[in-house]
């Protein structure tokens, strides 16, 4: 089944519920898809839809972060709520150590030998790990090993 018609099914299923809540996140979700095939090529890879997913769910999470510094704890349940039915829908991401495997790797294959090699080896992972890692923790890793 493809990840839009999933997402289709998933809000079907939320509207006969009257799930009010899940509902708003899954429409979410499907807007960003078609705002994506609209922009594009009419069809939206799974690839393409996991970093939306990811990107929707890093969103949430920021402003859950933001509500909590205001004081806003009923603002915030919504957002959490929210991350938590949009995170059920995000590949599963890679541990820190299958990361550091796949930085020791590039390191190799690039030839990187400093700090200012970190562009050529950023530059490769990106485009393998897109989906499978965040970016911060991959920045990092990367950072660590060119150090040393």
């Amino acid at each position: 089944m493809a990840f839009i018609d999933q997402i289709n099914s998933d809000i079907k299923a939320a509207m006969l519920a009257r799930e009010k809540d899940k509902l708003a996140a899954l429409r979410d979700i499907k807007s960003k898809l078609l705002l994506e095939a609209t922009s594009g090529s009419g069809e939206v890879s799974n690839e393409t839809a996991m970093k939306i997913v990811v990107k929707l769910y890093k969103q949430r999470i920021e402003t859950y972060d933001l509500y909590i510094k205001e004081g806003r704890e009923d603002l915030a349940k919504d957002e959490i709520f929210q991350s938590d039915v949009i995170k059920a829908y995000m590949p599963e991401m890679m541990s820190e150590e299958e990361i550091e495997k796949e930085v020791e790797q590039a390191i190799q294959a690039t030839g990187a030998s400093g700090p200012q090699d970190m562009g050529k080896v950023m530059g490769m992972l990106t485009k393998k790990l897109a989906g499978k890692a965040d970016g911060k923790i991959i920045a990092n890793t990367v950072r660590s090993l060119l150090k040393s």
